[in-house]
């Protein structure tokens, strides 16, 4: 449910979503209110690129239809000559040999262009912004390109899988479609506002693109030809169900037993490692603006706290902090760090040798 109109209360620390979407949370107000957010990306990565791979295979062999027309005959006698007579109307070709092109090579788009590559398929990638984490992982045979045109002029299949925001939305548009190769196959299982779905219905009646596989259905594309339509089931499975809850169970415990944060929307990526027996933690959570942080060490020295370690890191307009210190702070020194200028959560996380509290 919407969270949007819910009274946030002073003790609520985090929240987690068990998928990618957070439009249902108020971000900013969270992030006003020292709450971190914490998001699941790439729990459903691989059902999503199983269900881009079976969509390539669907979009070239007219299986949709086919079972359609099946369903539509009557049982009888006569229904093995029917099948063998009408099968022709849905012939279809092979994916083996043909050229996929990825755009966008995360968590999902390397994993549909190493399925692809062991489909028999010639992939090319396109992602000026690969992390060394998934380049690693990208299979030697993809061929990665440092510009779209190569791909929109040799791709039988172009699939996209992007993050939505103001510089990819519509980046699939009507140049980019009528620059792909004709007759090609577009995939969009990421984002509905990725794609000019305009100019696809325009291609798709012209002939110029073959098929166009979604999982956005609406009240436009349902009448597309040659569409093929799944009600938004990337991360239907069981298992990313299941994976989703337990990366964000592990995110939460991780930041309310050690004060780390990792796959946050509205607050950095900050760490020190697993909060070891006996050491206290200090985590601060505070507005992104010059003089915080010596404000903050300076408190600290006076209070004659010596830091051991430490870690800052910055998003936009908020930032986090974490110290570990030998001793316990006391609650006048905690009141003092509340208190200064640009400070909007402080927790104190300490461990008694069987785990960490607070």
């Amino acid at each position: 449910a919407p969270l949007h109109d819910v009274c946030l209360p002073d003790s609520l620390r985090a929240i987690a979503r068990a998928g990618a979407g957070v439009n249902n949370i108020p971000l900013a107000r969270c992030a006003e209110k020292g709450i971190v957010v914490f998001n699941t990306p790439g729990a459903n990565a691989n059902a999503v690129a199983e269900l881009v791979t079976a969509a390539l295979v669907l979009s070239v062999r007219g299986i949709v239809s086919g079972i359609g027309w099946v369903r539509s005959l009557e049982a009888g006698a006569s229904l093995a000559q029917q099948v063998e007579k009408g099968k022709s109307a849905f012939q279809g070709t092979e994916v083996r040999g043909k050229k996929l092109g990825v755009i966008g090579l995360g968590a999902i788009g390397y994993r549909v262009a190493n399925d692809a590559v062991g489909l028999g398929m010639e992939v090319m990638g396109y992602d000026p912004m690969i992390t060394p984490q998934f380049a690693w992982q990208l299979s030697r045979s993809v061929q990665h390109t440092p510009t779209l045109d190569p791909m929109l002029e040799q791709a039988d299949f172009i699939t996209i899988h992007v993050p939505l925001n103001d510089k990819t939305r519509g980046m699939i548009s009507a140049d980019v479609i009528a620059r792909m190769k004709e007759g090609a196959v577009l995939l969009n299982f990421a984002r509905a506002e990725l794609v000019d779905e305009d100019a696809v219905g325009q291609a798709l009646q012209a002939g110029r693109l073959r098929c166009y596989a979604s999982d956005f259905p609406n009240e436009k594309n349902i009448h597309f030809p040659n569409a093929i339509l799944t009600p938004h089931l990337g991360a239907s499975t069981v298992e990313s169900e299941d994976n989703c809850a337990e990366m964000a169970v592990r995110q939460l415990m991780d930041y309310l037993d050690n004060g780390n944060i990792e796959n946050s929307v509205n607050y950095p990526a900050a760490s020190l490692g697993q909060l070891q027996p006996y050491q206290t933690r200090v985590v601060v959570l505070h507005r992104n603006v010059p003089g915080v942080i010596s404000q903050v060490t300076t408190l600290f020295g006076e209070n004659h706290f010596n830091i051991e370690h430490m870690v800052s890191s910055s998003r936009e307009g908020y930032a986090c902090a974490l110290f570990d210190v030998s001793d316990k702070p006391q609650r006048d020194f905690i009141m003092q760090l509340i208190n200064a200028d640009e400070i909007l959560k402080v927790r104190v996380i300490q461990s008694n040798g069987n785990g960490a509290n607070g």
